[in-house]
């Protein structure tokens, strides 16, 4: 189940930003198409209106045209008629590589202006590509050289210009491969990103549901033992119905002594339901920590004596802090309460009080059989207990430790336990 979620959460991210690529790139690639072609047709019309100024001008070429017995870039095969007459003012802009056909009407070639060789067949090649009737202008490529051209009517037939444009569409072309490059590299990297981020986020999901399946099977678990322990007592009254209460009453009495602690679960179920569902809404005023420590000392004072264990204990006095003193004594009480169950006999409860290092901390103390350090971190979840049949005999479902964490963090404070097996087990509680 949480595969496919993360599978759905990859594949709906990864959409998202090849989208948004698409979008950017498709952006980036029209700016720059179109300032391209508005450079190409810039530079198209002033080299148009160089070859236009230089025919124009008396003693220019303009007015040659090539006979049939003459080749098309002049006398014998001579150098091709030049325009510029030494003058620098019709000079061809010097980025450009261009030359210049004049054909008739019907597109026959009549006269080249070029600066360079070119085989007759080229030209004729060129003016071809230039059919009259799409003179207006375009782009073609001949010989792996991309060309646009630009024709102007004159009263014999055209003069058509041509420039060179192959580096232009060169940064068209490169710009689309670096985009492909670019797109899967940073596919890959946010694929990789998201997933580890996405197993990121999925774990407390995962986490939480895991918490409350065994939530379920633990409280299902502790349900059953007193229910089949009802219905067995129930079942030996129904058996010996000619018998009086007072005969029957030890039967009773397991059956009410079950009911008081299935009683005691379901209400420390809900108050855990309760105190994670109100969260936010507790209302938290400032209180003496102190005083609300020691009135649980104190009443606890007398249990602790009755099981032969002594108590030493130390609280600082003047401490406060902001929250609710009730539910502190019953972290207090939950402590104090584990330290005297799971205590050897003649042992000691050790409570301290004081303030450490800006923090209001409590400690609670008891010399048990202390906890083996793998179960350190899972003392706090519901129903977890290291000694499940000693727990139940002394009346405890696993639950006082998470109701007392629940509460701390509640309190914006920390929890924690520490144990030497054999020997102690502390549990440190510390409020801002």
């Amino acid at each position: 189940m949480f595969t496919r979620l993360r599978n759905r959460f990859l594949l709906m991210n990864m959409v998202i930003i090849t989208v948004m690529m698409l979008v950017a790139f498709a952006s980036i690639y029209t700016i720059t198409f179109q300032n391209v072609n508005r450079d190409i047709e810039m530079e198209l019309h002033r080299v148009s209106e160089f070859y236009r100024k230089a025919n124009e001008g008396p003693g220019r070429g303009g007015d040659w045209k090539g006979g049939p017995d003459q080749p098309l870039q002049g006398e014998a095969g001579g150098e091709p008629p030049m325009f510029d007459g030494g003058s620098k003012e019709f000079s061809p802009p010097e980025r450009s590589v261009s030359f210049s056909l004049r054909t008739d009407d019907s597109g026959n070639l009549l006269s080249v202006d070029s600066r360079f060789g070119m085989e007759d067949e080229f030209y004729e090649t060129a003016a071809d590509k230039a059919a009259v009737k799409t003179l207006k202008g375009g782009r073609f490529t001949l010989d792996g050289t991309r060309w646009a051209y630009s024709a102007q009517p004159e009263s014999d037939g055209y003069m058509i210009v041509y420039m060179d444009v192959t580096a232009q569409q060169k940064i068209l072309t490169n710009l689309i491969y670096t985009f492909a490059v670019v797109a899967l590299v940073m596919l890959a990297v946010i694929y990789a990103t998201s997933r580890y981020f996405a197993n990121r986020s999925i774990a407390p999901v995962r986490e939480a549901f895991d918490k409350q399946k065994r939530f379920i099977a633990d409280a299902s678990h502790e349900l059953k033992t007193p229910l089949a322990v009802i219905q067995t007592n129930a079942d030996v009254l129904l058996a010996n119905e000619t018998e009086t209460i007072g005969e029957q009453a030890k039967w009773l009495h397991r059956i009410k002594s079950e009911t008081e602690r299935m009683k005691t679960l379901t209400n420390d179920l809900l108050y855990l339901t309760q105190m994670d569902d109100s969260k936010a809404e507790t209302l938290h005023v400032p209180f003496n920590v102190s005083e609300a420590v020691e009135s649980v000392v104190l009443a606890m004072e007398a249990v602790i004596f009755e099981r032969s264990l002594s108590l030493d204990y130390t609280v600082e006095p003047g401490l406060t802090a902001t929250g609710s003193a009730e539910q502190i004594k019953q972290v207090v009480m939950i402590l104090l309460d584990n330290a005297i169950k799971y205590n050897r006999p003649d042992g000691t409860v050790g409570l301290t009080l004081r303030r450490h290092h800006g923090h209001i901390q409590l400690t609670v103390t008891n010399s048990g059989p202390g906890i083996a350090a793998e179960h350190l971190d899972k003392v706090f979840d519901r129903f977890y207990r290291t000694d499940a049949s000693r727990s139940r005999k002394q009346g405890g479902y696993g639950l006082g430790l998470a109701i007392a964490k629940s509460i701390v963090e509640q309190h914006r404070g920390k929890i924690q336990a520490r144990s030497v097996p054999g020997e102690t087990t502390t549990f440190i509680v510390q409020l801002g």
